[in-house]
């Protein structure tokens, strides 16, 4: 996940600096790596639907539809935020859903899920807890802070 959210911004630079006709902004190499990033977690919905369904508790009504539409929503959070009028508030979008999905990775640690790195058990969360905060950092730094857009 890291090499999809952090690879474009990189590599869209380093493309940049060969280019002198392309000029990227950063805001717009991050929104990149952001929603490369996105759209392969969201696409993750539809081809382990079963493991992703599995770290809902037993008790949430739909679970696989509940997956489905969470697909749905990454995939299209992580189109918006290339729109450039759209960055700021998709970024606060995607900072709630990352903030709202982290009971769901501890759930899926704690019952020890079949899906990643979760049937590790709570020491799971040791690498996925600084990771999503890494990740609400980086929409945080290119898309949300006062200053962001001259970036």
């Amino acid at each position: 996940m890291m090499a999809l959210l952090v690879g474009p911004y990189l590599l869209l630079g380093h493309v940049q600096s060969h280019l002198a006709g392309h000029p990227t902004d950063r805001q717009t190499r991050a929104a990149v790596g952001i929603a490369t990033m996105f759209t392969f977690t969201g696409m993750g919905h539809f081809i382990e639907t079963a493991g992703m369904t599995a770290l809902l508790p037993a008790w949430v009504p739909w679970r696989t539809e509940m997956v489905y539409l969470s697909g749905v929503l990454e995939i299209a959070l992580a189109v918006l935020v290339l729109v450039p009028g759209l960055r700021r508030p998709i970024g606060w979008l995607l900072v709630a859903l990352l903030a709202g999905l982290l009971p769901l990775n501890v759930y899926g640690a704690v019952s020890r899920a079949p899906l990643g790195g979760h049937a590790w058990g709570p020491v799971y969360l040791l690498v996925r807890v600084p990771l999503q905060a890494f990740i609400a950092g980086w929409i945080w730094w290119f898309l949300l802070r006062p200053g962001s857009e001259q970036a």
